[in-house]
């Protein structure tokens, strides 16, 4: 057999295609298995809550099992008394999530003649990780409809356990695609759901360190300091375009706050920014920056343009009154800023100046 080229490029690609599969294979297995616990722990919860495990053999229950289960299975982890609770808590969230699923410890032989195990379609709380699932039990407790909410959000954006903890800390699920918009008035029917689910109200800017009494400037800059904290707050696929991005109209210039494009929605989003309450005045400067953008850089492929005015307050109606009575796409949003440092510690934190100054000596 002659030898093979070190660098025969056929040979190289079949040799990172096999990789790959590998790495694809590894993959599933893993899922497979994290799968088949969690719906274990499932099974094991429902044994527990349906025998009123804790009332009938008294509240030393989950001390018992937890001490003969690692004594039967001195290696495994899993069986704290912190952790039978979170099955019980699990099966107590999703009470529907499975049919057909055999008591557990039921014998080998007899699962043979059970009906066929259905986990229920769409349910996703068998496709993240444990520790993922415990954060939205602590949090989503006797509330289904918020846990099935994180969930589907954890599998779609592929959150870290950090990033999930953090939405869940900021309520995520009362804040998304709450915005007033016209959304529903102006865009197409798709393009008007995928619209307003990419709003929130509010919109969370903790993640500043800013003093108390900023002014809009300030405000600006921190943010674009913070632009990868801004665009996980904004949400799952937003590119940053520019900052004040010029656009020439006609004979004039114009300057947006703050440009982006949202990449699953095809369309530039116009976001303004301002530290006062919303005013009906603000729609009009928004109003005209969309079309801007819509008539010099939307291509024939991108959707309509949409505006997004975030401010420190609103009043809902007059907020409502003013989205109606204009043609071009836009939401209304405030947001919340909790962490502003007294103006007594202003001296102490160098400005955005000075930062950038000490950037450029370097």
């Amino acid at each position: 057999m002659s030898e093979i080229k070190k660098f025969d490029q056929e040979y190289a690609d079949w040799i990172k295609t096999i990789s790959m599969q590998f790495k694809r294979s590894q993959i599933k297995a893993a899922s497979k298995v994290n799968e088949e616990m969690l719906i274990f722990y499932w099974g094991l919860g429902r044994d527990i809550i349906q025998q009123d495990a804790q009332n009938k053999y008294g509240s030393g229950f989950y001390k018992r099992v937890s001490a003969d289960l690692r004594k039967e299975l001195p290696d495994v982890k899993s069986f704290s008394v912190t952790n039978l609770h979170y099955m019980s808590w699990f099966y107590e969230l999703y009470p529907d999530a499975i049919r057909n699923l055999p008591q557990v410890g039921v014998d080998s032989l007899e699962e043979q003649n059970l009906p066929q195990v259905e986990v229920k379609t769409g349910c996703g709380i068998f496709n993240i990780p444990w520790g993922h699932n415990k954060l939205i039990i602590d949090k989503c407790k006797g509330d289904p409809s918020k846990a099935n909410f994180f969930v589907k959000e954890t599998l779609k954006n592929n959150w870290s356990r950090a990033v999930l903890m953090n939405f869940l800390d900021t309520d995520l699920y009362n804040r998304q695609g709450k915005a007033i918009s016209n959304f529903d008035k102006v865009l197409p029917s798709v393009q008007s759901d995928l619209a307003q689910e990419m709003t929130k109200d509010p919109y969370n800017f903790d993640f500043l360190t800013i003093r108390k009494d900023y002014d809009e400037k300030e405000l600006k800059d921190a943010l674009m300091l913070n632009v990868q904290s801004l665009l996980m707050e904004l949400g799952k696929g937003f590119a940053f375009v520019g900052r004040e991005y010029r656009l020439v109209v006609g004979k004039t210039e114009q300057f947006i706050d703050m440009l982006f494009y949202n990449i699953p929605n095809h369309c530039y989003v116009v976001v303004e920014v301002k530290v006062r309450e919303f005013e009906p005045g603000d729609m009009g400067q928004l109003g005209t920056y969309i079309g801007a953008v819509d008539g010099l850089l939307k291509g024939k492929n991108d959707n309509q343009t949409v505006g997004l005015l975030i401010c420190r307050t609103k009043d809902n109606v007059l907020a409502q009154y003013a989205v109606n009575m204009i043609n071009a796409p836009i939401g209304i949003s405030e947001y919340e800023l909790s962490n502003a440092i007294p103006e007594e510690f202003k001296s102490s934190m160098p400005t955005i100046e000075e930062i950038e100054n000490e950037l450029k000596r370097r």
